[in-house]
Order: C-alpha cells, then structure tokens, then sequence
C-alpha cells in the first residue's frame, strides 16, 4: 500500500472532500490525525476508518489552533503528508459584501492554509514529506460573486508555487488541487441572496456529461500528488473539475 508506514494530517475531515481524503489515504495505511472544527462529523469520520487514527478538534481560523494541530501530530512520531483541506465559502455580490465576511474567509482558506505549511515545514524536511493544498478552479479563473473566495484561492495557489520553489532542493513537495463544482455540503451551499446574473454564474458550470465531481474523485487525486507515484511533482495545480475550464 501506497502510505504504509506513513503520517499524514488531513484538515477539514469531518465531511465532503477531507472526509473522503482520509478514507482515501486509510485504506492505503495512512496513519492518520484528522481535524475539523466538527467535532460530531470529525467523530463519524474516525468512527468510518478503519485502522488506528486519531481526531483532534482544530479551528483553522485561529494561528494557535493550527500550531498546536501539527504539535499534536508530530508529538508521538514523524510527519510525512500535510492535507489541507478545510475552507469554507461565502458568496454574494460585492457591492454588498462586507470586509468582516471577506476577513473571515481569507482567515480559514488562505491565513490557516499559511499557518500549517509554516508549522509542518519543519516536520516534513527529515522524513521528506509532502504537502498538497486544496485550491479550486477559482484559483485559475474568475468566480462571479465570489471575490473573497476567489481571492483566498488565488492566494492558496500562489502560496503553494512559492513553497514548492523554497523546498524543493531540500526533498518537500508541495502541489494543489483545484476542484471544480463538487457535491458536497459546502458544494450544494445556497445561493447568493440579492442581484444575481445567473448567465455569467452558469459560465463557470461543469461541461462534461455527469460532470460534478464527487467527493472520491477529489481524494482520488490528493492521493496520488501525496504518494510516490508524483515523486517529480511539485508547484502543480491539478485541476478535477468536469470540463468547467475548458471553455
């Protein structure tokens, strides 16, 4: 098995992509910690694997919680895989959308994104380890309604590139994954209240027949990017998206 022997941390596990992550690595005999502020979700994912894993309540808006998520998981042996999953999203138009919303985003999907590749750096350089940040195709394109998102993926990307670019003399992958519309609870999130343009939201809709991906398919990939099947990858973004970007 592909993680046999391995340690990985896997944010935003209580549901959707992170949840199906950890199963993913699991079953491929991750040793895992998990985190999610979801502490009901968090345990039905623990409850889910099988093998022994442990959950550890984590708020990825706050710098200390993210600090003491990596002391946790390093403190019983060495880190080997960083999956850094947890986002939240919050869309509207931007005429109307306050600086509190966009902080609080930017703070979970790009600050918290920031605060655990600085803490796992020092963790991952002895065992050589790798780090795969979850993205969007919001990262490669406009999203309308969707600025503060937009914004924080664009910064998850970019974050990701230059992490690549410091580490990789020193044996640290580092690469993302850009998902596109995915049938998760934050995927199937409502829409925006207000003025809505629903032709340029449509734009961004998967083309593929069938096209909204899964959860699976998301961690299908985040598997493979943490493996040794990607030993030459690093300052990638790989997109899973359905055809959404290819016009």
């Amino acid at each position: 098995m592909r993680f046999s022997g391995k340690r990985a941390i896997v944010t935003g596990a209580a549901s959707g992509i992170g949840r199906a992550t950890a199963q993913r690595l699991a079953s491929e005999g991750a040793a895992l910690v998990i985190a999610d502020v979801n502490e009901a979700g968090l345990a039905e994912t623990l409850a889910s694997l099988d093998g022994d894993h442990r959950a550890v309540p984590f708020d990825a808006s706050n710098v200390a919680s993210c600090h003491a998520l990596v002391a946790d998981a390093t403190s019983t042996g060495p880190l080997d895989v960083l999956c850094n999953i947890a986002g939240m999203l919050d869309w509207g138009p931007t005429a109307s959308f306050e600086e509190a919303r966009f902080n609080r985003l930017l703070q979970i999907n790009l600050v918290g994104v920031f605060a655990m590749c600085r803490a796992a750096i020092p963790h991952l350089l002895p065992s050589r380890g790798n780090i795969v940040n979850m993205a969007s195709t919001a990262a490669l394109d406009g999203i309308a309604y969707s600025a503060a998102y937009t914004a924080a993926k664009h910064g998850v990307l970019g974050l990701t590139r230059s992490l690549a670019v410091e580490y990789a003399a020193q044996g640290v992958r580092v690469n993302a994954v850009c998902p596109g519309q995915v049938d998760t609870p934050m995927g199937n999130q409502a829409p925006p209240e207000g003025d809505v343009d629903w032709s340029i939201v449509m734009r961004s809709a998967p083309k593929l027949e069938n096209g909204i991906c899964q959860p699976e398919d998301i961690a299908s990939m985040v598997a493979y990017l943490a493996s040794t099947d990607a030993a030459k990858i690093t300052g990638s973004a790989f997109t899973v998206d359905g055809g959404q970007l290819v016009g």
